[in-house]
């Protein structure tokens, strides 16, 4: 029940200790089964950096079930879940942190946003009325910062691109220079000029955006980070990925979703098409950095995002 794609991604991000959790997995599972009266199904599709399985508690009712390996970004995406209590996002049931697993609400019909229009997501139409959605997700999310909180900053975020000289020795290796440059520049620029943070989702595209019952739409997977309001549009802006490579003028695409954002949250055209293109140089540096592939489609929508800035 462990796919192999999915076994090795593990390897990728863990080395041997993803191996050695994979190995456990199965126990901890059935531990899971017994806690909380669980009956686990197959996995998911489309695993990418947790194991994520529909289950059936005794009573009838469906839920999800989420395990990872344990580390900073699954505590703080509970953290997340725990203080925004289902307000515009998955409801968070049940959490165990040292074993790195979460029971979650299971939404229904559970449509993925990149689903609106199936193929014809790309039409003019239906790309405006998933943006909407998008926006009024946001909406609902963002809320004031707890004084004393786990999250990291867009500032330590953007470090990525510290790590990037590094590795290729000052250079930028296969990314082209003037895109990290550009980039660098304006993470400098906006972080010196942010809006009083708020608590951000962090990776709001729209596979995390589905369709539900208890509301329209509701996210999930929040990565949990504190920024302003305008940080949050650039996931969304690069994807979905990799079906936007292949929509006719994808630049005028992005262009247009950069213009309906600012009208629709109240922020600046500039800024927005600004965090867009940095988002995307350090989301292709982290695909290179995790797995040393698969980086090439962001890149391809930071230089968009140039040609439009």
């Amino acid at each position: 029940m462990i796919p192999p794609p999915f076994a090795r991604a593990m390897a990728e991000l863990y080395g041997a200790a993803g191996d050695e959790w994979l190995g456990r997995l199965p126990a901890l599972l059935a531990e899971c089964e017994r806690r909380w009266s669980l009956t686990i199904g197959p996995p998911f599709p489309k695993l990418s950096y947790n194991y994520v399985a529909p289950a059936m508690r005794a009573d009838g009712s469906e839920v999800v079930l989420k395990a990872g390996v344990p580390n900073p970004e699954l505590l703080t995406e509970m953290e997340a879940l725990r203080l925004y209590d289902g307000r515009g996002i998955v409801r968070l049931l049940e959490a165990d942190r040292e074993r790195g697993v979460m029971l979650l609400e299971r939404l229904s019909p559970g449509m993925p946003l990149s689903s609106l229009a199936d193929s014809e997501l790309h039409a003019a139409k239906a790309d405006e009325q998933a943006t909407a959605i998008a926006a009024g997700v946001m909406r609902r999310l963002w809320r004031p910062l707890p004084p004393q909180h786990p999250f990291p900053t867009v500032e330590k975020w953007a470090e990525g691109l510290t790590r990037l000289r590094a590795h290729f020795g000052g250079g930028t290796g296969p990314f082209p220079t003037r895109l990290v440059e550009a980039a660098e520049t304006l993470f400098c620029e906006l972080i010196a000029s942010m809006a009083e943070p708020v608590l951000l989702h962090g990776d709001l595209h729209h596979d995390n955006i589905l369709s539900a019952g208890r509301e329209p739409w509701l996210a999930l997977d929040p990565k949990g980070l504190a920024g302003e309001p305008a940080y949050e549009v650039g996931a969304f802006l690069r994807n979905p990925m990799p079906q936007i490579l292949n929509w006719p003028q994808p630049e005028r695409l992005l262009a247009r979703r950069v213009d309906q954002l600012a009208e629709e949250l109240n922020l600046g055209r500039v800024r927005l098409a600004g965090w867009g293109l940095a988002q995307a140089v350090l989301s292709a540096w982290w695909s290179f950095e995790d797995h040393g592939h698969g980086w090439e489609g962001a890149i391809a929508c930071a230089g968009w995002l140039m040609t439009n800035g």
